[in-house]
């Protein structure tokens, strides 16, 4: 089984080691676009075509899915990437856990980019499925781009700010971008309250590799043979994960994987 991930960055490195935990015998391809990062920036078109273009590189290696490790990319490109890939090569995108976590009854805040807190994307999900339910939605100025390139003194700044602006009754955060799951331990203790009930936060990455096996016909296999095998594609050139991915717990558990040959 080939299982490939697509992002302009590290994002797409929670959802990389949730497959890796469910199938350790999956061959992973990660094709990222160090060229045009970061996408979030980008108008939808120029963003739609990077995307394209990171995943036909993905594609020319025969996965067996395709996973969007991107919100801001699910958005605006998933229709495109669908359209010329499936039904051949499934599409699995990235959505915000706002469903299951209001589920819970919050009240609950959702970290996301500036460019998505307030858009009519994610208010839209918050109206079908958080109605009723205590919402803050929380811009994280700089955090994403912290996360990217492991700046650590940044990533404490971004997530304080963030903390500063949740309110204090909240049980329940939603990780509303991919990069924030690598420092989700950080946000929860910044926004955890003395006394109060221990946070639950809320990312995609474990449901995103479970539908990308249910896709593909797999069960998980968590026990199999750690053989599986790890190529890395740099805007369509074959190279490594990047330095700063190894500051990451995520990162670190594919430095295991046997490079493809």
């Amino acid at each position: 089984m080939k299982i490939a991930l697509m992002d302009s960055g590290i994002g797409l490195l929670a959802a990389t080691a949730a497959v890796r935990r469910l199938r350790p015998d999956a061959d992973l391809i990660l094709s990222l676009d160090p060229d045009g990062m970061p996408w979030g920036p980008r108008t939808p078109e120029d963003l739609t075509g990077r995307a394209l273009d990171v995943a036909e590189a993905a594609a020319a290696h025969r996965p067996d899915a395709l996973i969007v490790g991107c919100n801001t990319a699910t958005v605006h490109a998933l229709p495109a990437l669908r359209a010329r890939h499936e039904p051949g090569l499934p599409v699995v995108g990235t959505v915000p856990a706002i469903k299951p976590a209001a589920a819970g009854g919050g009240p609950l805040a959702i970290w996301a980019t500036p460019a998505t807190t307030g858009s009519a994307y994610q208010r839209g999900l918050i109206r079908d499925y958080a109605d009723g339910v205590p919402v803050t939605e929380v811009p994280c100025h700089g955090l994403a781009e912290a996360v990217e390139h492991a700046d650590e003194a940044a990533i404490d700044a971004a997530v304080a700010a963030a903390a500063a602006l949740t309110p204090p009754e909240v049980t329940t955060v939603v990780l509303g971008c991919t990069h924030y799951e690598l420092v989700g331990e950080r946000i929860r203790a910044a926004v955890q309250r003395p006394g109060r009930p221990p946070l639950v936060l809320h990312g995609s990455a474990g449901a995103v590799a479970a539908q990308a096996l249910r896709r593909v016909g797999a069960a998980p296999a968590p026990d199999a043979t750690p053989d599986g095998t790890l190529t890395v594609l740099l805007s369509g050139r074959e190279g490594a994960l990047p330095a700063a991915a190894l500051a990451y717990a995520e990162g670190r558990l594919l430095r295991t994987a046997t490079p493809a040959r």
